[in-house]
């Protein structure tokens, strides 16, 4: 059985939904990292960073080094992929959490749910804490990868 290294266990909370009027919403909050400098803004509050929807791509919240996610626009480049590019929701966000950030030498991981209700629980960490329900289906938790 594998540990969850408590080192990297962060604390942020993140929702994205699908209404059944087709509307897309994200919310992040976080306690930020542990032994953070006095001051500092993570990416929770930016929008585009760590939180970004819009019914024309998807719905996304994120978690992980914050200063990364800033500086990638995680969030939003995730949508604009799906928005211009036209890449599935799990494509856009494995491009960007799998390429962008480990590029960057960042870990992290995101949700994010597109218009037609697919999903995308994408992270480059040990794990993940996340869960998900659907219409008509039993819920689903998990922390490691599949």
């Amino acid at each position: 059985m594998m540990r969850v290294d408590a080192a990297h266990a962060l604390g942020t909370v993140g929702a994205v939904a699908l209404d059944r009027h087709g509307n897309l919403a994200a919310g992040t909050s976080t306690g930020g990292m542990t032994n953070k400098r006095w001051g500092r803004v993570g990416d929770s509050p930016i929008i585009g960073a760590g939180t970004y929807a819009d019914n024309r791509s998807c719905a996304v919240s994120g978690t992980g080094h914050g200063e990364f996610f800033i500086r990638a626009t995680v969030a939003r480049d995730i949508c604009a992929l799906v928005e211009y590019r036209n890449l599935a929701v799990k494509d856009a966000a494995s491009k960007v959490v799998m390429e962008t950030l480990v590029e960057m030498g960042a870990r992290g991981g995101i949700i994010a749910v597109d218009g037609n209700g697919e999903l995308a629980l994408v992270f480059n960490t040990s794990g993940m804490f996340r869960g998900y329900i659907l219409d008509s289906e039993e819920p689903v938790t998990a922390i490691f990868a599949q």
